[in-house]
């Protein structure tokens, strides 16, 4: 039995396996009933009684039939008739099982016990072939695990059986044959839809799907035509070709004449009823004919509202359970009608464009060895556009490696492969209107990936925000994060329509973006008034030449953009002379400027942004600047930068960003008059000592002073400021009266190297008082000895998310009394004095401790359920560890290194393998198994042998220790040198819920490798039980970087009784255990051990007594290999296959062979 489908043709949708006198006239004909009703296809009987002769022909229709509904009731095992199709059912490899439990246990059926196990023993009197008994038993076992419907469970048979029915269609539109030709990803897409067709319910529901040409739409449309249109009493694809013949019906003539609209019905009532020319001549006549009728419509790449509205203009029109699925470029069409259900077709994962590259080109979705870079490579230049990838592919079919290198330079510049691309994409282009189409090429060629404020605020004098919603509406932009986000291929397409506007001369151009067209018409001065912007990015060319007067032709001038991030200074060859640039400007981005100043005639009135980042200016310009548009001024690393000009007349400036602008010693007093100004980022400024005083900007919002080492004074700048960052400064005076009643985020800390000066100063409480606003999500307090205690009014900060207190030394105690309900994340990292501290929340996820006082771990930490991290490195006063860890079911890491007195450790309630079994089934037991690390790295005084003989009972990942030369005696069974360790078992050992035991690895430097447990498990018969457990590489965060480290890692198979190839568990009498480096690191093993545990829990209480456990999650393999599917807790894969090199049950005496994994 498989998960997925295989490329069958089916007969039958479903083969209904029953024992008549149980449920022939209950279950099975209400049941066929509602099959009918969702025109499900099953496999009938026709009532007649059966018999040998009619065996071939059941057998058959088993094989034929694409789901198989199993009916377990009391009488199912007394007949051989029921059993031996159970057994034809589970040899069928492909089906797709669903049981039903039908008045019995669940538990009997599984383990043949009760009054279903007597019926079923009796069954097996009358049969003298053992080998048919054992199969019986194991298919009964099998199908029982399976997921399915328990009829104890529901109180209205009806509602179970509708149950079990929308079950099956779910299953069979989702699960239909593939298409070899389909979109790579397309069982992705068909799952998405699923969700918005929700067919299931009894209402007519329209669906749209959008995105750009050549994504897909069509493909993913017609790929669920194929599954669902059978499941409906009419149904019709509406492809282009009517579209077209429908748009010209209504080519001049009047949209609202209602003989054209007949016309129109009357030619789709065709197509849905599959019969030619009929004739409409009343507008109702089309409800009344469809709206009995269960009917699927897809309509393919339609645009006009009145073709949409004429054929399925209300959901009424059409019968119960219909589906309408529009597919079309324009979001905004389908709103428009109403739909509000849409599906947006997005580009490709990287996967997928590999895939679908491979698909295209070795008709395989890998590629051969050798050509795997080169894949990713072209798919990287030629970007995720299905339509071009697959072009691409059919051109690059069968040509050898080179050929393959030889395209990549070319793909980089833009080679066209197909016209066929371009014609697509420019269908939805050249329906835009000349104003959007004019948005577009302004994407295109210098705002795609850009800030949709920063567009708007450049394009001010266009209606750019209706422009925008049209092209995202037709998937020609998308908007992500506040970002506008243009396809490479729309973007290729965008220039060349750019390109074409003059071939033969680039500057007459309305946008330049090619480097070589660039470097020829600034070094020829060949630019002209048509040119808007030049966008040019020097990756690509090794030197720019600029003439004294490139841009006094292009007197239109409005964006310039250099990007200079790669070309070396001696490469740009800018003349002293240079001293023009056009007024037009509104944005302006150099990087790298070289000059110390602007050209002096520059008058930047127009300019909107202003970014000279790395520049090598000393100031801007001189006197007094018309700066009325500017936005935005962005001088980021202009390390020579001293003088900000007078921004007196900048009174639109939003954002001044001044970062590593290493020589700038003051900040104008001009800066009073940005009313405007909503972010002032200043890190690192290291030189800045005078900030004016005196003002208010009431509109500032983000302020940052971060490592201005050299401020003493913070002024009071606005009393609406939500993010201060004052870390890394030496500030001395605040105002008295400073009350940031707005603040969000607020950081202070002081150089480490001026620590000691602030000792003997004022304490740093009454400040904080002023800052602690009832608004706090983050503070950070750093490296503050003046810091002595926290203000009452820090009692208050019930939205405060995040509090890191950090090396304040002469923090002693902290507030009590107080929750703070939202708080997640925090530290007192450093803070030596801090002997304990109170119950401040009961939220925490994250808690740092490292470097405190403390000398046990308080009791209450017991209530932070959310805890995922905990770190006390480092304390050195630090005697004991009490963790409840069943109530810290979270916890990834408990760290304690370095903690000298560190002598006693008691970890406690875990709950034992038994309880964990309790869960529903494996997967869910296992991902309730602890996966902490415990370090105890360098605790001297804490013996390794005593915690781990005391702690045998408790599950963890890793445990790590600082190790001698030698892996402890603790460990029974040890080795060096040697990958494999050969062990006895004893009955105990596999008599329990988890067989346990744990590894301990000397590992010397500072990284544990990532390791592949593998356990075989073998008996006298040579029958064999593989497990393999993966333990990912360990960073050195936890290690020492130099000696001996220890590593125990706690193992735990499951022994789920349920598994008919673990019957035979108890007859294995040992077990090979080896371990093998899956990955090279900068750590070796040197050597290990192995202890083998016992599970504290009563043998009485086995899995048998839970009847809602399943079988592991099964994953199909292709050609003989595992596939490892990597789930949350445990992977458990089982392959039962006969080919030649799979991993297989082994017919010959009985040999029996499994592999399960567990990933950590």
């Amino acid at each position: 039995m498989a998960s997925s489908s295989s490329s069958h043709n089916w007969l039958y949708d479903v083969f209904l396996s029953f024992r008549g006198e149980d449920v022939r006239v209950t279950f099975r004909s209400h049941f066929l009933k509602e099959l009918d009703r969702k025109l499900i296809t099953a496999f009938r009987d026709n009532e007649i009684e059966r018999s040998h002769s009619l065996w071939p022909d059941l057998e058959q229709a088993i094989k034929e039939s694409r789901i198989a509904v199993v009916v377990f009731s009391i009488n199912y095992a007394s007949s051989s008739w029921c059993l031996n199709e159970l057994l034809e059912i589970v040899n069928c490899n492909d089906k797709i099982v669903i049981p039903v439990f039908y008045h019995v246990d669940p538990s009997q059926v599984r383990h043949q016990i009760g009054d279903f196990g007597k019926i079923f023993e009796n069954t097996c009197k009358r049969q003298t072939d053992e080998e048919v008994k054992n199969q019986w038993k194991k298919a009964l076992t099998l199908v029982a695990n399976m997921l399915g419907f328990d009829s104890a469970k529901w109180n209205d048979e009806a509602k179970m059986i509708e149950e079990i029915a929308n079950d099956v269609l779910g299953k069979l539109l989702l699960t239909t044959p593939k298409d070899s030709e389909e979109l790579v990803g397309i069982e992705d897409h068909i799952a998405e839809m699923s969700l918005l067709l929700q067919l299931e319910s009894e209402e007519v529901r329209m669906v749209g799907i959008s995105g750009s040409s050549g994504i897909g739409k069509t493909t993913i449309a017609r790929a669920l035509f194929k599954r669902l249109s059978r499941h409906f009493q009419g149904s019709t694809f509406i492809d282009r070709a009517f579209v077209s013949n429908s748009r010209n019906i209504y080519s001049g003539a009047n949209p609202d004449d209602p003989n054209m609209k007949l016309q129109l019905q009357g030619h789709f009532l065709s197509e849905i009823l599959g019969k030619k020319d009929i004739k409409i001549d009343d507008p109702a006549a089309l409800e009344e004919r469809l709206k009995h009728q269960k009917v699927l419509i897809i309509i393919d790449d339609l645009d006009d509202i009145m073709v949409l509205d004429t054929l399925v203009g209300q959901t009424q029109w059409f019968g119960y359970g219909s589906r309408i699925i529009v597919v079309t470029n324009d979001k905004h069409f389908l709103t428009a009608h109403g739909i509000d259900h849409i599906y947006e077709v997005s580009f490709p994962t990287d996967v997928h464009a590999y895939q679908m590259l491979c698909q295209s080109a070795f008709k395989q979705n890998y590629a051969p060895k050798g050509f795997e870079d080169l894949v990713v490579d072209v798919v990287r230049h030629a970007g995720s556009f299905p339509l071009g990838l697959n072009l691409l592919g059919k051109y690059l079919r069968r040509r050898d490696m080179e050929y393959w290198m030889d395209m990549l330079p070319r793909l980089e510049n833009g080679l066209r492969i197909d016209g066929k691309i371009e014609k697509i994409l420019r269908i939805s282009y050249d329906g835009l209107e000349s104003e959007d189409q004019e948005i577009f090429r302004h994407i295109a060629c210098l705002f795609n990936h850009m800030e949709v404020t920063t567009i708007k605020s450049l394009l001010a004098d266009s209606d750019v925000s209706f422009a925008l919603e049209n092209l995202a509406d037709k998937s020609l932009i998308h908007v992500r994060q506040g970002y506008v986000v243009m396809h490479r291929s729309l973007q290729e397409m965008g220039r060349k329509i750019v390109r074409i506007q003059s071939i033969d001369k680039p500057g007459e151009r309305e946008f330049l973006v090619d480097p070589n067209d660039i470097h020829d018409i600034l070094n020829a001065c060949t630019g002209t008034q048509k040119v808007l912007g030049i966008s040019l990015d020097t990756r690509n060319i090794r030197e720019l030449d600029v003439h004294q007067r490139a841009f006094k032709g292009m007197s239109n001038l409005r964006f310039l953009e250099i990007k200079n991030f790669r070309l070396k200074e001696d490469s740009l060859h800018l003349p002293p002379s240079f001293d023009y640039l056009p007024r037009t400007l509104k944005l302006l981005s150099w990087s790298k400027f070289p000059m110390r100043c602007m050209p002096f005639d520059f008058r930047p009135e127009n300019l909107v942004k202003l970014e000279m980042k790395y520049s090598k200016l000393h100031k801007l310009w001189e006197g007094d600047v018309p700066l009325t548009c500017l936005k935005e001024m962005d001088l980021y690393a202009s390390s020579n930068l001293k003088v900000i000009p007078d921004l007196s007349k900048a009174t639109n400036l939003e954002i001044l960003n001044l970062q590593f602008c290493l020589s700038l010693v003051e900040l104008p007093s001009s800066i009073r008059n940005l009313n405007k100004l909503l972010n002032l980022d200043m890190l690192d400024c290291k030189s800045l000592k005078i900030l004016p005083t005196g003002f208010n900007l009431k509109s500032l919002d983000r302020l940052n002073f971060s490592h201005c080492s050299k401020l003493k004074t913070f002024p009071k700048f606005s009393t609406n400021i939500s993010v201060l960052n004052l870390s890394q400064t030496n500030i001395e005076e605040f105002p008295s009266n400073l009350h940031l009643k707005n603040l969000v985020k607020f950081s202070i800390s002081k150089e480490e190297s001026d620590v000691k000066q602030w000792e003997g100063e004022k304490p740093l409480t009454p400040f904080l008082a002023m800052m602690l606003s009832p608004t706090l999500t983050s503070l950070h307090l750093e490296n503050l000895p003046s810091l002595v205690e926290l203000p009452s009014s820090f009692q208050n900060l019930n939205q405060l998310k995040r509090l890191f207190i950090v090396r304040c030394i002469n923090l002693e105690t902290l507030p009590t009394g107080i929750n703070l309900q939202s708080l997640d994340s925090l530290s007192f990292k450093g803070c030596s004095r801090l002997r304990s501290f109170p119950e401040i929340s009961t939220n925490i996820s994250v808690l740092y401790l490292d470097e405190t006082a403390i000398e046990d771990v308080p009791w209450w930490i017991e209530k932070f359920s959310n805890l995922t991290e905990l770190s006390m490195h480092s304390c050195s006063r630090l005697k004991w560890v009490f963790l409840h860890m069943s109530k810290l079911k979270h916890l990834k890491e408990a760290l304690f290194p370095n903690c000298g007195k560190l002598t006693r450790v008691e970890l406690s309630g875990y709950p034992s393998g038994m309880e964990v079994m309790k869960a529903d089934n494996i997967d869910t037991a296992s991902s309730s198994l602890p996966k902490v690390v415990l370090s105890f790295l360098d605790c001297f005084n804490l013996d390794p042998e005593t915690v781990l003989h005391h702690q045998e009972s408790i599950i963890f990942n890793y445990m790590l220790f600082t190790g001698k030369e030698e892996v402890p005696s603790y460990f029974t069974y040890r080795t060096t040198g040697s990958s494999s360790l050969t062990i006895p078992l004893l009955h105990v050992h596999l008599s329990q819920p988890f067989f346990r035991f744990r590894i301990g690895a000397l590992v010397k430097n500072k990284e544990m490798p990532g390791i592949e447990v593998k356990c075989e498990f073998k008996d006298r018969f040579g029958n064999n039980f593989d497990y393999y457990i993966y333990f990912g590489v360990h960073n050195h965060r936890y290690y020492k970087e130099d000696g001996y480290n220890i590593a125990i890692l706690d193992c735990r198979i499951p022994l789920n009784e349920d598994n008919a190839a673990l019957a035979q568990r108890n007859y294995y009498d040992h077990v090979d255990i080896k371990i093998e480096q899956l990955y090279e690191t900068y750590s070796d093993i040197e050597q290990w051990g192995i202890r083998l545990l016992e599970d504290c829990s009563s043998a009485e209480t086995r899995l048998d007594n839970y009847s809602n456990s399943t079988l592991p999650h099964v994953s199909e393999a292709e050609e003989g290999n595992i596939g490892y599917t990597p789930l949350q807790g445990l992977v458990n894969e089982i392959e039962h296959s006969e080919e030649p090199g799979d991993i297989n049950v082994e017919t010959e005496r009985s040999t029996k062979r499994m592999r399960l994994y567990h990933f950590i």
